[in-house]
């Protein structure tokens, strides 16, 4: 239980880290380089978090596969899992880094609005960039094995290390006058002294040596398993985004303004109970490959509870306090424009967080099929709901369609009663059977 509550608290703090960084970071990077230059710099960190999330959504394969052979204790096998997991990942962050590093000149104008003394920065800078696209494919690997191990607590050590002293550096840097150019050099160095960090660690467990390879069974079997959270991957980042996007083409930017703030607040509600119930995936699936369903039965119950606790105490908390953050963060007239927006925000983010113990259920039983299709499912009806409800209920609308994905969601129970309920119903047939024979 200790070990548990550890990985969860580890989870946790790795999700709520970097925005507490960047929180104390901004104005200081603000003052430094100026608005302009600090857009720069965070357009080219956003195209690293799209390029590498879609570079590293194999890495449920990983975890999932890796805590399966973790029953058998086959090292040889888990070796060969993350050594044939790092070929598809820098396949794919190479791919993205190539795509990117040939489209920044055409768009790095548009970034900038042709301005001379931006435009080179924005394009070096973005280059960069996608250099680390590359870089962190790998890293996930090595995270995705550590937490395949249930060692949440180093991983995240390390990756909270990396970033703050990723921004450390970067802020150093600004103050002495250097660009953005040089501060994405930095990131890239501090980058890779993260990545020998978790690659030293997996070498501790006996894994070594550690270098790509290609075996096509295993990639085949990586990739049964990893297309669809692939898929769920790519999915989630275009629907976390979708609202806000269709909010702006129908009502314009000054809604999305008020939409997004509160989506800002009320986010961590899901992300943070994400995070801190993700050792459940590992966990559920060595239990699931030794058959242990009484075991998991328990877990997954336990989880649950825990599940709804969380997710009602963040919920509150939001509800209670997001309306007085805003007006002390950004004024009277902001949180009297946002008020109606901020509780169907929070409703609708609680309600997504409870599907969280499920979700991590139905990966590790191996049902990765019917996760990608209740988060596809959730996904488009959210879209429907947000074409038909804006133009009739302004922003609400877009908030209100949030509640629905959620609620698609949290489907993923019934698959999970009802598969235990027929394990419980045939090992009771047995143990009848055995007893009348006897």
């Amino acid at each position: 239980m200790t070990r548990h509550l550890s990985n969860a608290a580890s989870g946790a703090l790795d999700y709520a880290a970097y925005p507490a960084i960047m929180l104390a970071a901004t104005p200081l990077l603000l003052r430094h380089l100026g608005v302009a230059p600090y857009g720069i710099w965070l357009v080219a960190n956003a195209a690293i978090s799209v390029g590498s999330i879609v570079s590293s959504g194999f890495g449920d394969a990983v975890i999932q596969r890796i805590a399966v052979l973790r029953s058998t204790s086959d090292k040889i096998a888990i070796r060969s899992v993350i050594a044939n997991m790092l070929t598809i990942n820098i396949s794919l962050g190479a791919l993205l880094a190539l795509v990117l590093w040939c489209i920044v000149p055409f768009v790095s104008g548009r970034i900038t609005h042709h301005d001379p003394a931006l435009e080179t920065s924005c394009i070096w800078s973005l280059r960069v960039g996608s250099v680390l696209i590359l870089l962190k494919s790998i890293e996930s690997v090595f995270i995705s094995a550590l937490r395949a191990f249930e060692m949440y607590a180093p991983a995240v050590r390390v990756s909270i290390a990396t970033r703050l002293l990723t921004i450390a550096v970067s802020v150093l840097l600004a103050a002495r006058g250097h660009d953005i150019t040089s501060l994405m050099f930095a990131t890239a160095v501090v980058l890779v002294g993260g990545i020998a960090a978790q690659w030293k660690i997996l070498q501790g467990l006996g894994l070594a040596p550690l270098l790509p390879a290609f075996d096509r069974n295993v990639v085949l079997s990586l990739a049964s398993f990893g297309a669809f959270s692939w898929l769920q991957a790519i999915a989630g980042v275009f629907f976390s985004q979708a609202d806000r996007l269709l909010l702006g083409l129908t009502l314009g930017v000054s809604a999305v303004a008020y939409y997004g703030v509160c989506v800002q607040i009320t986010q961590p509600i899901h992300g943070l109970t994400a995070a801190a119930l993700h050792f459940l995936f590992p966990h559920l699936s060595r239990h699931n490959a030794r058959g242990d369903h009484a075991t998991m039965r328990r877990a997954i119950g336990r989880a649950i509870k825990f599940n709804i606790a969380l997710s009602a105490l963040l919920t509150a908390v939001v509800l209670l306090f997001g309306q007085r953050f805003i007006y002390l963060w950004l004024g009277h007239a902001f949180a009297a424009q946002s008020s109606g927006l901020l509780p169907l925000l929070g409703a609708g983010f609680g309600v997504l967080s409870l599907n969280v113990a499920g979700h991590y259920a139905l990966l590790a039983l191996g049902r990765v099929r019917l996760v990608a299709a209740l988060n596809l499912a959730g996904g488009v009806a959210m879209l429907v709901a947000i074409i038909l409800l804006v133009p009739r209920i302004g922003s609400a609308g877009a908030a209100w369609s949030r509640l629905l994905y959620g609620s698609v969601t949290c489907l993923a129970y019934l698959p999970i009663v009802l598969q235990f309920s027929l394990l419980s119903r045939t090992q009771f047939a047995t143990v009848t059977t055995v007893a009348e024979e006897a």
